[in-house]
């Protein structure tokens, strides 16, 4: 079995395999109690294999339209697929879902064009412009083809002088997001979504290119949460993020890396502790990121290391009651053993004998 992940991102993996060998698209995790677990595939998002742990069942669609029709395996104890003797027609974007998460996948099967040259691996961060160029002048009799997966979207006739711009197919995933250039026949997104993610295909008169578009959601900005222990000369931090997966968390102290903790399932929090001397004026700084890219959160000692700007216990717990659930806990977490720490020490204090005056 042979496969390589070229990239790793914010929820998007990409794998690619050469034609005829097998492929598995792993899900990273153990089945787990009341798990369900769906593939999906292609610009419809067509359903091709399901895991329901409750009733025990396993189902795949292999016959939906044939192309996967005794190549497709699901494995009971990890859902991960995998697909025997690929073929030019299992390329596309594939999507995992379960309970808590969606995880999506771009599969390259190499054969597509023949010559890895011709296929393009272009990247947008959600919300931003792109363009999948031609990389070359229309000229007479020219014909341009667009295609997302067998969908035609846009083309251009030169002869006709005209350009038709398919952009209300799939429901109308590209609706008024579509520009094609006149001269060269470069296709433009504007505000490009996750959902355009996916299998590009740009047939002229004389050549065929495949574009690879993976769309990114943008990282949110880490934040830092503080506690005061009392009778500590230390102040405690917590950076956290909510709802973020295949991204790294790590604490700088100026170009140094002090810690980290990286996660692969997607929407779920992340937190990560740190003790700082109250008078430090070093810069310290968390970030947020993933291999496309990365968020930052500057921290400032004399901002949330005092009376007025440590978190206290109250605010933890209301933390907890609001949507911050997961990263609140941990918070707590820190809270309580500091908190147990400090208490033990001013118990031991109590208890050290007084000398006479």
């Amino acid at each position: 079995m042979a496969s390589g992940v070229f990239g790793d991102t914010y929820g998007l993996k990409a794998v690619s395999v050469m034609e005829g060998e097998s492929v598995t698209l792993h899900t990273d995790r153990e089945m787990r109690n009341n798990d369900r677990i769906l593939w999906r595939f292609g610009p419809e998002n067509t359903l091709i294999a399901e895991i329901n742990v409750v009733d025990s069942s396993m189902t795949v669609n292999d016959d939906s339209d044939g192309r996967f029709r005794g190549r497709m395996k699901v494995d009971r104890q990890t859902g991960c697929l995998t697909i025997t003797n690929t073929r030019i027609e299992h390329a596309g974007r594939y999507e995992l879902q379960t309970n808590p998460m969606k995880k999506f996948f771009i599969l390259t099967v190499y054969g597509v064009v023949g010559d890895r040259d011709e296929m393009k691996s272009v990247s947008v961060m959600e919300g931003n412009s792109v363009t999948l160029h031609t990389d070359t002048e229309m000229s007479n009799n020219d014909l341009i083809q667009w295609r997302f997966g067998n969908y035609l979207i846009a083309e251009i006739k030169e002869t006709a002088n005209g350009i038709t711009i398919y952009d209300d197919v799939l429901e109308g995933r590209f609706r008024d997001r579509l520009q094609v250039d006149e001269e060269t026949g470069s296709l433009t997104f504007t505000n490009a979504r996750i959902e355009h993610t996916g299998f590009y295909q740009l047939q002229t008169n004389h050549t065929k290119k495949v574009f690879t578009l993976s769309v990114y959601a943008p990282l949110p900005v880490p934040v830092i949460f503080s506690y005061c222990p009392p009778s500590s000369s230390k102040c405690v931090l917590l950076c956290s993020a909510v709802n973020v997966g295949q991204v790294t968390l790590s604490w700088y102290k100026e170009n140094r890396l002090l810690s980290s903790i990286s996660v692969s399932d997607l929407s779920i929090s992340l937190s990560l502790p740190l003790e700082v001397e109250y008078q430090d004026q070093n810069p310290y700084r968390c970030v947020l990121n993933n291999s496309f890219t990365e968020q930052t959160q500057h921290l400032d000692i004399s901002e949330h290391c005092t009376v007025r700007g440590c978190d206290t216990v109250q605010a933890v717990i209301r933390l907890v009651v609001t949507a911050l659930v997961g990263v609140a806990a941990a918070a707590a977490v820190v809270v309580l053993y500091y908190d147990i720490r400090s208490r033990r020490a001013e118990q031991n204090q109590s208890h050290s004998p007084i000398s006479a005056t």
